[in-house]
């Protein structure tokens, strides 16, 4: 039964996606503190999953296949969520549309390399930039009410979500460039044989 946590874990965190997306829309509050409770929670066991599979040596094909399609999920709801109540905004979009076409390229790149039995290891960098980005998103689901807990002087909740969320899209579109890099190179090596 302990083998088989990180995929229920994987699972799990789809099926939060639409009770985050309904609590989204609940006023004041409990639709700040809710919503941003249930991606943190969604946050906390991508990193738990791996880490269970590893401990029980369960890294399964399954989990392989809905722990990245997971991430996505909650990561792109949690953006265009926050782009469409105006938290995310004007040039602020950049970043959001950014991160998200990193993750379809990144998703399009696996797929192909996979045909050629070929593994994309998640470096470190990509690591970071999955925190940060994670971080950012929760900051900014706060709301209101992260405002009053995270006021900083001159730079609230909003503010820091955002100036951590452009961090997390540099890092996108760096480790972007290097995991294409490779795939480009595989590709060329595949064409030349």
């Amino acid at each position: 039964m302990l083998k088989k946590i990180p995929n229920i874990l994987t699972i799990g965190r789809i099926i939060i996606v639409p009770i985050f997306v309904l609590t989204f829309f609940l006023p004041g509050f409990y639709g700040d503190v809710i919503p941003c409770f249930l991606f943190v929670l969604a946050s906390f066991t991508d990193f738990l999953d791996g880490l269970l599979a590893r401990l029980f040596k369960e890294e399964s094909k399954l989990g392989e296949l809905l722990d990245p399609i997971a991430d996505k999920i909650i990561v792109a709801t949690a953006l265009i969520l926050l782009v469409m109540d105006g938290t995310i905004k004007n040039l602020e979009v950049i970043a959001a549309i950014i991160i998200l076409i990193r993750e379809i390229l990144i998703s399009g790149l696996r797929e192909f390399l996979a045909k050629g039995q070929i593994n994309l290891p998640v470096s470190n960098l990509a690591k970071l930039k999955t925190f940060l980005q994670m971080f950012s998103i929760s900051i900014l689901l706060s709301g209101e009410t992260g405002n009053k807990i995270l006021n900083f002087q001159d730079y609230n909740a909003q503010t820091i979500g955002i100036i951590i969320l452009w961090l997390s899209a540099f890092l996108t579109l760096f480790t972007a460039y290097d995991y294409l890099r490779k795939g480009i190179d595989h590709a060329i090596s595949e064409d030349r044989k």
